[in-house]
Formats: structure tokens, sequence, C-alpha cells
């Protein structure tokens, strides 16, 4: 008969397997529930466990009823704080409207090439001078300078955005809206990051000249970690005269990951050496480590400290509230957060005294994470580095594995221990690398022999260092141009990173499985067995349409057109998006990961016109496509004519490919000698396959509609991409009756500037029986070609509570 120490322990496996799994359930809700059927369902599980103490109810208390009773909680209690979360949302009614709001600045702000972004957290909120109800915090862009409306278009002047500080109190007009991102494929979630930073309303500050000016009212003695932040950051550029080397320093110190340049991250990316370059997992980790032993090392020098509590324990409650310091400091993200957790489940059973083994201790330390933040569970980071530490902890040799007599060969087991604990990793995690990335880096390991010891041991505690002693920033830019040479010249390698199509989450799993087989410790008869488990996520192969089929994916870009057109061997690219800034575009944050999770080569770019809403992202296609022609309207002197010379689009162009036509209609040669607008030179493209057809029209107006109806041009589809994104402009009755489409696309911003699509062009659609996609409903949209009546929208096919719904 087991004793109640017995059974209790039967209980710690599946208690803490059914929190990670009620949690990850309920994160997977199209749809939150009433608060009261959570709250039912709570009490339910609860009233469960204790049903199940009972002497005379033993039969309940197996690890399957443990389990479901405490995912049973769970996901009660995930769904709960959902829902006190949701309940704040803000009001539609105050989407769009001028707001006077008086707040603090909550963080540090990120400044750019076009202003700074910001978080406020509101104090008190009026609408022509009533108040009003605001959620409590704000996510804020403050532009300065000459801002334009459109492509060519009218400037609107802006005041300079002014040195915002972290706690100052301000009052500003604001113009708000919901929380809502790109519905991608394989993109990233931004709603579910704006979800979990705790943000549910984004906008700007109006300050245009005409605009009441934004006043700054006071410092407040609030925020002072982010005070401090921001001095160290802003002391930072001024000490180091190299702004990409200082960005990097300011990443390590503080967090700053926006400081970092994009042309560093891709470095960083090629060589796998991403994890490194802000505060993750590892750094907080190391730091805990040498403040645990500084912290042991000074408790022991006291006698009297000792006799009152044992130096280890002291060192370990002192190395957790340290890292939790240095965590805070660095901005609390979610990797460090995460850490800080993990470290406190884990430092906390050593103190109770109790040894588990180590599955239960890997399983708490989820456990405590999800409970703590449920919303991580959907993070690349949370699956990356716990699967990282499982796999260390499944293929750990035991103490005395690596022990070795004399200096030497100590050093020696020790380089090699960490060599192989580095292999481990990297062989285990490339799946999931493949999963969630596309790619993954071949020099990641010989990157990572070198940039783990320098950064942790060497940049990151000289930088740190240096908030104390501001010369020491120099050594460490010294130390950040050794590694960036290293990296650099790994990058260049030509088998430095391997791109593969995404593989399906079971692929990606398997993977994982077969890779930690490969790596334990076990027999080679066993461990050959992983072989077989790599070969769906290493030969996966992304499905294409059948020979004389094609389909369609409308990418959701914002404000602009980017269409991916596929046969069974080849690949068109219509327009590539808007730039969103500078260092922004829809190239670089949604083409580029779409075509490799697609594993698509692409054949010809073919660029509409020269607005930069449809050329934003070309420059990063280019050059992830190197054999990509480019077919263009684009005018000789245009700055993408040096990346790769364009071929001008005109009209009787034809080719063929796999079965299906594509026909260039629009603009005629002639039209080149004349001066026209933009739009007017849009590269109008029809493509079918004999039975089902789509038009493709680009920002043509009404004028354009009219001579392509005149000339006879067949026009009639089954798709078609509206022109002008549902400009007033456009979409004239007469082009429309020529066309005859079934169905429409509208690639628009979510409450974009133009007022896209507008109201009169639907109302011309819907009066002939047209169904209408826009982009911020639909998200990515899908056509088919063998499946012509129907289109498939990304926000409908994998629906979550915290996505934005817009009333019909």
């Amino acid at each position: 008969m087991p004793n109640n120490h017995q059974r209790a322990g039967g209980w710690i496996t599946p208690a803490l397997l059914g929190a990670v799994v009620g949690t990850a359930v309920q994160l997977h809700q199209p749809a939150l529930w009433d608060g009261a059927a959570y709250a039912l369902l709570a009490a339910a599980a609860v009233g469960t466990l204790f049903f199940a103490r009972s002497p005379r109810h033993r039969w309940v208390t197996g690890p399957a009823a443990v389990l479901l009773a405490i995912a049973a909680a769970a996901f009660a209690v995930a769904g709960l704080r959902a829902c006190a979360f949701a309940a704040q949302a803000l009001d539609p009614a105050m989407e769009g409207r001028d707001v006077t709001v008086v707040g603090i600045v909550a963080a540090m702000p990120q400044r750019n090439e076009t202003g700074v972004r910001f978080r406020l957290r509101v104090e008190s909120a009026s609408v022509g001078g009533a108040p009003v109800r605001l959620v409590p915090q704000l996510y804020l862009g403050w532009y300065g300078g000459a801002t334009t409306a459109d492509g060519g278009g009218r400037l609107e002047l802006q005041r300079q955005a002014p040195d915002l500080r972290a706690g100052e109190r301000w009052q500003m007009n604001v113009r708000l809206k919901a929380p809502h991102g790109n519905s991608n494929p394989h993109g990233f979630d931004y709603e579910l990051w704006l979800w979990d930073q705790g943000l549910q309303a984004t906008g700007y500050v109006r300050a245009g000249l005409h605009d009441p000016a934004p006043r700054r009212i006071a410092p407040t003695g609030l925020h002072p970690v982010e005070r401090a932040r921001q001095a160290v950051r802003d002391a930072v550029f001024e000490q180091v005269p190299e702004r990409r080397t200082a960005g990097l320093l300011a990443a390590l110190i503080v967090g700053d990951q926006n400081a970092i340049d994009r042309a560093d991250w891709d470095i960083f990316r090629a060589t796998g050496v991403a994890h490194l370059m802000s505060i993750s997992g590892l750094h907080v980790t190391m730091f805990a480590w040498a403040a645990a032993a500084l912290v042991g090392t000074l408790w022991r020098r006291s006698g009297r400290l000792c006799l009152a509590w044992p130096a280890q324990h002291a060192a370990l409650v002192g190395g957790m509230a340290l890292a939790a310091g240095y965590a805070l400091f660095s901005g609390w993200g979610v990797p460090a957060q995460r850490t800080v957790w993990m470290l406190a489940a884990v430092g906390l059973l050593r103190l109770s005294g109790r040894h588990w083994p180590w599955p239960q201790v890997w399983l708490l330390a989820c456990a405590v994470v999800v409970t703590v933040d449920p919303w991580s569970l959907l993070q690349p980071g949370f699956w990356l580095s716990f699967v990282a530490v499982g796999v260390l902890f499944a293929t750990d040799a035991g103490p005395g594995a690596a022990q070795a007599s004399g200096h030497a060969r100590r050093f020696s087991a020790s380089v090699g221990a960490m060599f192989r604990e580095q292999w481990v990793v990297t062989l285990a995690l490339t799946p999931l690398t493949l999963l969630f990335f596309g790619q993954v880096s071949l020099v990641g390991l010989l990157a990572n022999a070198l940039a783990i010891p320098w950064v942790t041991l060497v940049i990151t505690p000289v930088a740190m260092a240096g908030v104390a002693l501001a010369p020491l920033w120099q050594v460490a830019a010294w130390a950040i141009g050794v590694l960036e040479a290293y990296l650099h010249a790994l990058a260049a390698l030509p088998f430095a990173t391997v791109s593969m199509p995404a593989p399906p989450l079971w692929a990606g799993a398997v993977g994982v499985f077969g890779g930690l087989l490969l790596a334990m410790r076990l027999p080679w008869q066993v461990r050959l067995l992983g072989l077989p488990l790599l070969v769906p996520v290493l030969f996966w192969q992304a499905p294409r349409p059948d020979a004389g089929q094609f389909e369609l994916l409308a990418a959701d870009v914002g404000q602009g057109n980017a269409v991916i057109v596929r046969t069974a061997a080849h690949t068109l690219v219509y327009d590539s998006g808007p730039r969103y800034s500078p260092e922004s575009d829809a190239g670089h944050r949604v083409l580029v990961p779409l075509l490799r999770a697609l594993d698509e080569r692409v054949d010809t770019l073919m660029l509409s016109h020269r607005d930069s809403d449809h050329t934003g992202g070309a420059r990063a296609v280019l050059a992830m496509q190197p054999q990509a022609v480019l077919l263009s309207s684009i005018e000789d002197g245009h700055e993408l004519q040096a990346v790769r010379p364009s071929r001008r689009c005109a009209a009787g162009q034809h080719w063929h490919w796999d079965g299906v036509d594509f026909d260039v209609l629009h603009p005629a040669t002639g039209d080149y000698q004349g001066a026209n607008k933009s739009n007017a030179m849009s590269c109008v493209l029809r493509i079918g396959n004999g039975t089902h057809t789509v038009l493709l029209a680009g920002d043509i107006e009404q004028a354009q509609e009219a001579k392509l109806v005149q000339q006879g041009a067949d026009l009639k589809a089954d798709l078609l991409l509206v022109p002008h994104h549902g400009s007033k402009t456009s979409s004239s009755e007469l082009f429309l009756d020529a066309v005859q489409p079934s169905l429409a696309l509208v690639q628009s911003g979510y409450r974009n500037r133009f007022g896209h699509p507008a109201t009169p062009v639907l109302e011309r659609y819907h009066a002939r029986a047209i169904a209408v996609a826009d982009s911020p409903r639909c998200g990515a949209a899908r056509w088919r070609s063998d499946q012509a009546s129907r289109v498939m929208c990304e926000r409908q096919m994998a629906p979550r509570y915290w996505h934005h719904r817009i009333a019909p």
C-alpha cells in the first residue's frame, strides 16, 4: 500500500504536465467563453482535486485523473486572465478620433529615422472636453518632419519629436486604433505580441502645425529603472562614436534590440548567433552563476553569516535576486522573464531539499513559466530554450564523466564537454529552427564556439562594467569589432546558411525526437534510428499546383500590393509591397520569409509602377532571388535599375508556363514616350489556363480602364485584384462590366489614411454580386484555379481570440 508521500510524488509529473497541456489547449480557442464558464470549470477542477484526497475515493487519484483536473484548472485560469484583459479593450468608437490624453511615458522610448515610438500609461483622456475611458497603456509613434500622404502625394509637416524621457508626464492629442497586424502564413503574429505586452491600442501623436502642440507637464519619480536604462543607453551613444557598435552595446547592456542595424541582424542570423545579441536566457543564466559565485565567496568570509545561514543557500538566493535585477534593468523582456522564473523554480526546489529527477525539474520550470505567462507557449524562443535545456538534461553523462586528473586534462575535458553540448543542442534544435524560421546556419557551430564565450565572458561583463567606468565601453567596442570580423568571414562562405520549406508541426516534432536519439548516450544501433526521423523535416517539399493549374497568394502587407503567383514549376511575384520606414519594408518583413517558407525560386518580379507601396520591398526580394528577371514600368533613372536592370512591361508581351498563359495588357509601348502619372503606367497582367482567369490591375485609374475596354482587350476574369486598392479614381462601372469577376481582392491597410476601399467603389462591386475580400478582414488571401469559386483567408483559417475582428 503506497504511503501518502509516495502518492503525493505520483501526482507531480501529471500535475506539471497538466498545467502545460491545459494552458496550451486554451491558447487554441478561436474565441473566448463567458467568464462564468471558466470560473465554473475552475471550481469543478479544484473540487475534483479535493475530492480525490479522500481515502474513500482513491480510484480517482490516478495520474490520468490528476492530469485532467490540473489541465482543466490551468485552462480555466488562462481563460479568466484573457477575459479580464479583453474586457479592457479599446472602444471601437474611439478609433480614428482625436483624443486628448494625459499620461506618463512608461518605458524607454525607441528612436529611429522617422521619429520615436513609446509606451504611454494613460491617466486621463477626453474628446472635445468630455472625459472618456481608454485602455490602460498605449503604444504610440511620434513622426516628425514631412510625411507623405501618398506616393507622390501631398506632404504634411509635423513637429519634430523632442527628447522624450521615461517617467515624464505629457499631454498630447493622439489618434488611436485597435491592435491590428498583418496576417500571413508563417508570419510574425504582431497582435499576439501586443497582447502579451499588455498593449491594447496603437496610434500616433497628432503633431501637425494646425494641431494642439503636445505639452510636457512635468517629470515624475515613476519608472526609475526605465529612466536609468535610458540614461545608460544615451551615455553609450555619446561615448562610442560608431553608431552600429554603440547599438550592439546598448542591446547587450539595456536590452535595446531596436538599436541593432538590420544588416547586423542579417549577419547574426546567417551565423546562428542572433540569440547572443540581445538579453537572452544565456546572459541571465551566466549572470546568475557569476553573481552566485560572488555572493558565496563573500558569505564564506563571515563565520557569523555562515552559522546563520549556509553559504550555498545564500549564494543561490543572492544569484537569483541579482539575476532578476539584471533582467529588470535589461528591459524585462520575455526571454529574460522566462529565465528568471525558471531559475526561481529550480532554485526554490533546491532550497527545499527535494531531489527530483530531471524530467520533473524540467517540467516544473516549464509549468512555472507557462503559469506566469501563458502566451509565451506560442513564441519560438520558449520552445528553442526549453528543448535545448531538455536535450542537455537527457544527454548529460552524469557527475564524474568529465573528471580528469591534472589541470591540462581537466581543461581539455571541459572544452570537449562544451563543444559536445553545443553540438548536441545544434543537432536537436535544427528541426525546430527549420520549422520556425525556414533556414539554418551551417556555420553556427563554428560561430558559437567563439561567440558564446567571447560575448558572455568578455563583451557583456566589460560592457556592464562600463556603466561604472565609461572608458571600458571602448574596450567592449574593440571586442565587438573582433567578433564582427570573424562572423563576417563565416557569413561570406557560400554554404553559410541553407533554406528549406517550412515543414508541418508533426515533422518538426518528429525531427526533434530524431535529433535527440542521435545525441543521446545510447548504443549506436539505437541512435541510428534517429536518422529516418529526420527525413520528413529535412526533405519536406511544399505542395505546388498541378500542371495546367495555378494559384495566387495575395500577401497581407498593409497599404500596398504584393501577390505571389505559382504554377507547377514557376513563380512570379507581382509587386513587392510598401516601405514602412528606412529600416523596414514588406520585402524583409513579409515576402522574404514567405518565399523562404514556400521554398520559392522566383522567375520574374513584376513591379506594376514606381510608387513605393508597390516597390518598397523589391530590393530585399531581388537580393534573395538573384536569378529573378525584373519586369516593370519604372523609369531608367529609378534606384532599382542599379540593383537589377529592368525590362519594360508592354502590352502584347506573352509567355507560357506549365500550361498557364501570361499576357501583359497595359501600358502600350507608346505610353513610355509621354509624361504620364505613375498610376497610369501600371503593368496590367492577365493570367489564365483556358478555364479560369485572373486580372492583376495595379493602380490604373478610370482613364486607363476605359482605354482597355475601348481597345477590345480580353478583360474577363474570375478574380480581379481591385485597381488602386479600391480608390474612388478606379473600378469604373464600364470596367467592372467588362471584367465580370465573381471575386475581388483589395490589398489595403487597416484604417489607412486614404479611406481605401472607398464606400462608393464597394457599392459598385456589391451591386454586381461580386464578393470582395479585403486584407484587414481576410489577411493573406489564397486563390486556386482548381477551386476558383472561393478565396481562402488566413484570418479565417486559424482564428485566435486575441486576433482583432472588424465589425461588418
